[in-house]
C-alpha cells in the first residue's frame, strides 16, 4: 500500500517537472512592454499629461478639502468662533499646512471662554433659527401638554390613582394658563 502512494506521488511529481521542463524549452523572448514603437510613444505621452497636468490637481484639490475640514465641522458645530476658525483655515491653506492641526483642535473644541464672556457656547444664527422655529414648538408644547392631560385624565378615572399622579395634573393645569393660546401670540 505504501508503495502504491509512492507510486502515485513519483508519477505526479514526474509529470509536473515535464510540464515545467515543455514550457522552459519553449519560450520566446521576454519583452519589457506589451506595447511596441507608436503605441508605447502615445502611452508615454498620455501618462505624461495625466502625471503633469491631472495628478497636481488632484493633489490640490485634496489639500484645499482637507484644509476646509475645520471650517464645516465648526459650522455643523455651531460654534460660535466659526469666522475664526475660517480664517485660520485659509492661512493654513498660506503657509503649507502648518495652521490646519490648530483650526481641527479649535473646531473641535468646547468655547468655555467665549461661553463665560458671552453667556452663551453657541453661533447666533443657531439662536436665530431656533426663535424663528418658536411658534412651531410652543404649538406642539400646547399639544403635548393637553394630549399629557387627557392621558393622565383617563388614568385617574379607570381607577383610584395615586397621589403623584394628582399632583401632576394639579401642575399641569397651574402650567395650561402660562402656555401661549396660539401661534399669533407667541409673536
Amino acid at each position: 500500500m505504501f508503495k502504491r502512494f509512492l507510486d502515485r506521488e513519483f508519477a505526479t511529481l514526474a509529470r509536473a517537472c515535464a510540464a515545467v521542463a515543455g514550457m522552459l524549452l519553449t519560450t520566446s523572448t521576454a519583452r519589457a512592454s506589451f506595447l511596441s514603437g507608436d503605441a508605447l510613444a502615445k502611452a508615454a505621452d498620455v501618462m505624461a499629461i495625466v502625471v503633469i497636468i491631472v495628478v497636481p490637481i488632484v493633489v490640490i484639490v485634496l489639500f484645499w478639502l482637507v484644509h476646509v475640514l475645520p471650517e464645516k465641522i465648526a459650522h455643523k458645530r455651531h460654534h460660535p468662533q466659526t469666522q475664526a476658525i475660517q480664517v485660520l483655515c485659509l492661512l493654513s491653506l498660506v503657509f503649507g499646512g502648518l495652521l490646519w492641526p490648530l483650526a481641527w483642535l479649535w473646531a473641535y473644541s468646547k468655547p468655555v471662554l467665549y461661553r463665560m464672556a458671552y453667556g452663551r457656547d453657541k453661533a447666533d444664527e443657531y439662536y436665530q433659527r431656533l426663535a424663528a422655529k418658536a411658534p412651531e414648538l410652543e404649538a406642539s408644547l400646547r399639544e403635548d401638554v393637553a394630549r399629557l392631560r387627557g392621558d393622565l385624565d383617563r388614568l385617574i378615572a379607570r381607577s383610584n390613582a395615586p397621589e403623584e399622579l394628582q399632583a401632576i395634573r394639579a401642575q399641569l393645569e397651574a402650567l395650561e394658563p402660562r402656555l401661549p393660546a396660539d401661534a399669533e401670540e407667541v409673536r
